[in-house]
């Protein structure tokens, strides 16, 4: 139009910006008012695993609207943005709350002249948990009766337990309190109470928070680990019909449930937003916090680094093992089992094996000290840990031990 002054008259070309602009008005204030959004995101997701996002434009025109869902620290997006109608996978890397942000929305007019940006809708809160889709499928195993040593008995071992059975006829051997001295005296012969281990027993959790569990391994932190397994082992106790409880700690007590039936799903909410602290771990202190609690199955989830950063955790196992049955689990770490494996090339790499075999070394001599000491030590790979404790405690409670 600049141009056209040239030719024609200037008031033409007057005319013709004027118009430029009004109808660049126009087309801007035909999409200055935002539009609405339709945005269908979970509210809970598992740590790790995909979940769908949905976002629409509600009372735009069909290809004038380009949308992006800017993503939260430690969630991706994945595409972050399209045109008209945006469809994405929502992954979660990190346990916790997250505020899922507004929309962001470009409408463009119908005479392509104007854009109008906008932030469609709210914030929403995530809440991540752990990988809940691997602790079910355990759970599923163990309630179908495909896991290996099923823990499901349908009377349980026979003996001197707690459930009353039966009254039988006296046999040699039988201990003194067993004798039902009335139906002695009423049949005239020696009789003796028959009884049944106890089945729903008690399973404590007692998670490390401390400073040693903020420390990576692979895609996660030893934290991430220990609580997805936690959840796994709660979720099959419930199906095993036994009592969960929870004390989380650090320095102090972060998180204290006490046994529950069914209590899986309050141990998974207690345990899904912790964090670890810089503080060092007061084992002494979680075990005195499980009191008076009757006889049951103890898992400690901590990190087993070496003998000097363990001490407090083998001065405190007497404590624990003269009451309950009592396993020990921690993450592996497959990086430093591959570095004393694999054959070094350089100088560097021989340097690398040495530290590894070291560390590996003196977290076995924590494992000898801890059964020395009457613990169950379990040690497997982060994504196997929860499989490896759920294991350990059906089999503690098939052979009695709880």
């Amino acid at each position: 139009m600049a141009l056209s002054a040239l030719v024609v008259p200037v008031q033409v070309a007057l005319l013709a910006a004027l118009a430029l602009v009004a109808a660049t008005a126009a087309d801007a204030a035909s999409v200055r008012r935002p539009p609405g959004l339709g945005r269908q995101a979970p509210r809970v997701l598992s740590r790790g695993v995909p979940a769908a996002l949905t976002a629409d434009p509600v009372g735009a025109p069909a290809g004038r609207v380009r949308l992006r869902q800017p993503a939260p620290p430690d969630v991706a997006i994945v595409p972050d943005e399209a045109d008209d109608r945006l469809e994405a996978r929502l992954v979660a890397s990190r346990r916790g709350r997250h505020q899922l942000p507004p929309v962001a929305a470009r409408a463009e007019g119908r005479l392509g002249l104007a854009r109008w940006h906008h932030r469609l809708g709210d914030e929403q809160e995530l809440l991540t948990y752990p990988d809940l889709h691997a602790a079910r499928r355990l759970a599923t195993a163990v309630r179908q009766g495909r896991f290996a040593d099923q823990g499901r008995l349908d009377r349980g071992p026979l003996g001197l337990g707690t459930d009353f059975e039966s009254v039988r006829d006296y046999v040699p051997g039988d201990d003194v309190r067993q004798v039902n001295w009335r139906a002695t005296g009423r049949l005239a012969r020696p009789m003796s109470n028959q009884y049944r281990v106890e089945q729903d027993r008690d399973l404590l959790c007692v998670v490390d928070c401390g400073r040693l569990m903020a420390a990576p391994i692979g895609d996660r932190t030893r934290l991430d680990a220990a609580v997805d397994a936690a959840a796994a082992v709660a979720l099959a106790a419930d199906e095993l019909g036994d009592r969960c409880g929870l004390v989380a700690f650090d320095s102090g007590l972060r998180r204290r449930l006490a046994p529950a039936r069914n209590g899986g799903r309050a141990l998974v909410e207690a345990l899904f937003d912790v964090e670890p602290s810089a503080t060092d771990s007061d084992y002494e202190l979680a075990f005195r916090a499980l009191g008076g609690a009757k006889r049951g199955y103890v898992l400690v989830i901590s990190d087993l680094l070496e003998e000097s950063a363990a001490r407090p955790l083998l001065d405190a196992m007497p404590l624990l093992a003269r009451r309950h049955a009592v396993a020990v689990a921690s993450s592996s770490d497959t990086e430093l089992e591959s570095l004393v494996r694999s054959q070094p090339v350089r100088a560097l790499d021989a340097y690398a094996a040495a530290v590894a075999l070291d560390v590996l070394g003196a977290r076995s001599r924590v494992s000898r000290l801890l059964r020395a000491a009457g613990a169950d030590v379990i040690e497997a790979p982060p994504d196997s840990l929860g499989a490896a404790c759920t294991r350990a405690y059906i089999r503690a409670k098939t052979r009695g031990l709880l």
